[in-house]
């Protein structure tokens, strides 16, 4: 029994090597615990938000409902407004005040928004930017509050605008489940939106004298008061975007009479401002199965050239939304398209100039039934009754039901792939937004990544789903890599305001992130399943970023504490290498194992030492007599006692022994480094010799006690030619490079130029000059 156990023991030698499977190197520097729980850092659940990402039984929102009177002025491009909001106190506190947005105020010259920009050097400027520029040191489109009064009883409030915001003393406090109604009278400028750029404002057309208006932004709206921040009143600077109430709207617009108005909500006044020809085609579009005009280009032609006879008001109706735009102009047509989703119809219809002809009324509207069909089976049925998109000066933005979208074609009508796929990637984009933050209503001033960020991924999804090969720009782990890598960059976890590289920070990264989560972490069908929950549980309600971690593990049922640190808290990138491989053979007798080294001896190459020393080697010959004293002893040989010891070794052991014993499989030892710091799965493709693959999958705890390396013990039951770590780049990985083993010879391209006498080029050498000094100052690095 004895001489089993050292034979067993020999025979499994290659078990117990002195780098251990899990290799216990010494660290480079302090390990961090990138499994480390979120819960320390996660609010403590409560009775408004749970521990499993839900709403609480004690969650609570505020209501309200707003009614609001406003006019436009095209001749003048201003806007005065009169409005009512009835605002409903549901949370446990008593409220002294309440605060208001004032949005406009961020076109003041003097405005935060103005102030703070800063600039990093001007070397080359369009003539149009450097027209803004000056514009924008002048231009004034402050709102001015002419009015704020108790709605009861008509007696003025006080009231302090700050900056951006606007605080209404209340005549008595507000204590929990009172209403409060007061009234709003304002006007301001409207921005020229080519030149002050912003959300909101004008574009004009001086080839035939006209306006489009895009207007988001325009009204006094209340501020947010939560559980998580009480009033979410930090200043609007630009970047960070809006935190609102849900609530009901009744907005009547005047506009000029032959203006057509887009609108968030419901038109109610068809019979007045719609002509019979254009309420019959409306109903025509609830039954067609392509869009149908509405207002015909020749019609929107003919009323670029008409005057006005007058005004006339647009009445819509909006309910459970957080917010309420509108587009007018008299160059508008109008196509539309009724598209059931779920049980509910839904009318998608866009509105565009002749401008945006014919690239708009073959792509925009069936983007949008598009948009409407992914988002839905993603997340749940769209709930209003329309969704429109609008062209004008706005390049992207949105609004509930309504969003503006920029792209159009060139003057004579054609345009390049990269536009018309421009233009479907934005209304995706923008349409989506109804989806998140519209209806599940984050907190966009202060995490943008919490509609951004999951928008930008169910846009992907969508595109995706457009046609095969679709270009898109983000969700594809590979494209994010650039900014992965680079050093310039905060985590996503950080305010609006305050992010490095605003669009991959907040858009591509946690898209990517969600990317790689439903496709390599989770699989897409608990994926799927967590996702729709979570916009299920937030319908009509205001998630914070912990509800969005905790409800996707409780619903998946997997620990991703360790992903939401690596990616949205910490800037790591992913870079696993492959750091060495080791091959490994059961020893079978001393028959076997002593040829196996005859051969590696056999094998080693000559030196270049022997091969000089050759013809040298000549003493003996000489001397015949001394090759006796040499025998042909070989330690590689096998003696009979060797052979004896190894037979009564295979005699002693079982059946299912002596087939482990004769059994073919290879072991190998693959070393893999973690050298960018973020944990992910180890994906490893095996390509043996026979050419054929495997695809080797381990799940991101293999890091769990080493972050820095580990080893990875691979058992194959053909011999193995070569190594790969993330074959079909799932992961992000920066560098390609050390993920081969054998290692690859990187491939790359120079150019080839000719030297000559350039003519002089004043402007050019400016510009290089320029460059030299930048470098010198190393900027340039």
């Amino acid at each position: 029994m004895l001489l089993r156990m050292n034979c067993l023991t020999c025979l499994l030698v290659f078990f117990s090597l002195p780098m251990p499977l899990q290799a216990q190197t010494e660290s480079k520097f302090d390990q961090q615990d990138k499994f480390r729980q979120l819960e320390q850092d996660l609010p403590t659940p409560n009775g408004f938000r749970t521990g499993s990402g839900a709403p609480g039984p004690g969650y609570w929102q505020q209501q309200v409902d707003y009614e609001v009177d406003v006019r436009l002025d095209d001749e003048k491009q201003q806007i005065f407004g009169s409005e009512v909001i009835a605002y409903k106190n549901n949370s446990p506190d008593t409220l002294r005040y309440l605060w208001l947005q004032l949005d406009a105020n961020i076109h003041r010259p003097n405005s935060d928004a103005k102030l703070a920009t800063t600039s990093p050097g001007i070397d080359r400027i369009p003539f149009k930017q450097l027209q803004g520029m000056l514009v924008r040191r002048v231009f004034d489109g402050g709102i001015t509050i002419s009015k704020c009064i108790d709605a009861a009883t008509n007696q003025p409030l006080d009231y302090t605008v700050v900056k951006t915001m606007m605080r209404v003393d209340l005549p008595q406090p507000l204590k929990p489940g009172e209403s409060f109604k007061f009234g709003v009278d304002w006007y301001y400028r409207i921005n020229n939106a080519k030149l002050v750029r912003g959300r909101s404002g004008f574009e004009y057309f001086p080839e035939d004298g006209n306006y489009i208006y895009e207007m988001a932004q325009w009204f006094p709206r209340m501020c947010a008061y939560t559980d998580v921040t009480g009033w979410q009143h930090k200043q609007f600077l630009g970047r960070g975007e809006f935190t609102l109430e849900l609530g009901d709207y009744v907005v009547r617009i005047t506009v000029p009479s032959d203006h057509i108005v887009a609108s968030t909500g419901t038109l109610m006044n068809a019979n007045q401002v719609l002509t019979d020809s254009q309420r019959n085609r409306l109903e025509q579009a609830k039954s067609a199965e392509k869009p149908v005009f509405i207002v015909t280009p020749d019609e929107a032609l003919a009323n670029e050239s008409n005057k006005p006879d007058g005004d006339r008001t647009w009445i819509f109706k909006a309910d459970q939304v957080r917010d309420f735009a509108f587009a007018s102009s008299r160059k508008f047509i109008w196509d539309a398209l009724q598209h059931n989703v779920g049980d509910s119809p839904v009318m998608a219809m866009s509105f565009y100039p002749k401008e945006g002809e014919p690239l708009w009324s073959r792509y925009s509207t069936h983007a949008i039934v598009h948009t409407l069909n992914v988002y839905s089976r993603y997340t749940f049925d769209y709930p209003y009754p329309v969704a429109i998109s609008v062209n004008g000066p706005v390049g992207g933005m949105e609004y509930p039901m309504i969003c503006f979208n920029g792209p159009r074609p060139e003057k004579d009508g054609t345009y390049s792939a990269r536009t018309k796929y421009g233009l479907i990637s934005v209304i995706i984009h923008e349409v989506g937004h109804n989806y998140f933050p519209m209806i599940v209503n984050t907190d966009e001033r202060q995490w943008t990544w919490m509609d951004e960020g999951l928008n930008t991924f169910l846009q992907y999804l969508s595109e995706q789903e457009w046609e095969d090969g679709y270009p898109s720009r983000r969700g594809e782990p590979a494209d994010i890599v650039g900014f992965m890598a680079s050093p310039n960059q905060v985590p996503i976890m950080t305010n609006s305001e305050s992010l490095l590289q605003f669009g991959p920070n907040a858009y591509a990264k946690p898209a990517t992130a969600l990317n790689i989560l439903r496709e390599t972490v989770l699989g897409r069908e608990l994926f799927d399943f967590a996702f729709k929950e979570y916009a299920r549980r937030w319908k009509f309600k205001r998630p914070m970023p912990a509800d969005f971690f905790r409800t996707m593990e409780d619903a998946s049922g997997i620990d991703l504490d360790w992903f939401w640190r690596g990616w949205f808290y910490s800037t790591d990138h992913v870079d696993l290498a492959i750091s060495g491989v080791r091959r490994l053979n059961v020893k079978r007798g001393p028959g076997v194992e002593k040829q196996v080294q005859r051969t590696d001896r056999e094998s080693k190459p000559e030196t270049q030492s022997d091969e000089r020393n050759k013809p040298l080697a000549k003493y003996v010959e000489k001397f015949p007599e001394l090759k006796d004293f040499y025998n042909d002893y070989d330690p590689l040989n096998v003696t009979p006692k060797e052979s004896r010891a190894y037979g009564k070794f295979v005699e002693s052991l079982s059946e299912q022994e002596r087939k482990l014993l004769d059994s073919a499989h290879h072991f190998y030892l693959v070393d893999v480094e973690n050298v960018g710091g973020l944990v992910m799965p180890v994906i490893l493709e095996v390509t043996f010799e026979d050419g054929s693959t495997e695809i080797l999958r381990y799940p991101a705890e293999i890091w769990n006690k080493n972050n820095e390396s580990v080893t990875k013990l691979v058992i194959t039951e053909k011999p193995v030619a070569s190594l790969t770590l993330d074959p079909r780049l799932e992961t992000a990985d920066v560098d390609l490079a050390n993920n081969f083993y054998p290692p690859k010879i990187e491939k790359s391209r120079f150019e080839l130029f000719k030297e000559s006498r350039d003519k002089p080029n004043p402007m050019r050498d400016q510009q290089i000059e320029s460059e030299r000094s930048r470098k010198n100052k190393g900027e340039g690095q």
